[in-house]
């Protein structure tokens, strides 16, 4: 049982009296929740952390005088937070930032 020095708060989504401290902590989780940003790819999938995508444009890359040819595979892509950037890697190219408009789930 909470200690009698502890403050309460009205929870109007229960209409019960909650702990501050667990008020708080519901507040942050669901701040945290719609701070997500859905990432979507040229054809309206969903794309996530980890997912491996094939390049629908052939893609000049910017400072490496080389270009990615169409259909060339992207594994273990990391999301930036930003809804149209992809964080990548590719085997000659470190530090590849690639819209979503580009490229396709595989």
């Amino acid at each position: 049982m909470a200690g009698s020095d502890d403050d309460y708060v009205y929870d109007e989504a229960s209409g019960e009296w909650i702990p501050a401290a667990e008020a708080a902590a519901k507040k942050a989780a669901a701040e945290a929740a719609a701070s997500v940003v859905e990432v979507r790819d040229s054809v309206g999938n969903l794309l996530a952390d980890g997912d491996s995508v094939l390049l629908v444009k052939d893609l000049k890359v910017k400072g490496a005088n080389q270009t990615l040819p169409r259909g060339t595979v992207i594994k273990s892509i990391r999301l930036t937070g930003d809804a149209q950037e992809i964080d990548c890697r590719h085997d000659t190219i470190k530090g590849l930032v690639l819209r979503a408009e580009f490229v396709r789930k595989r």
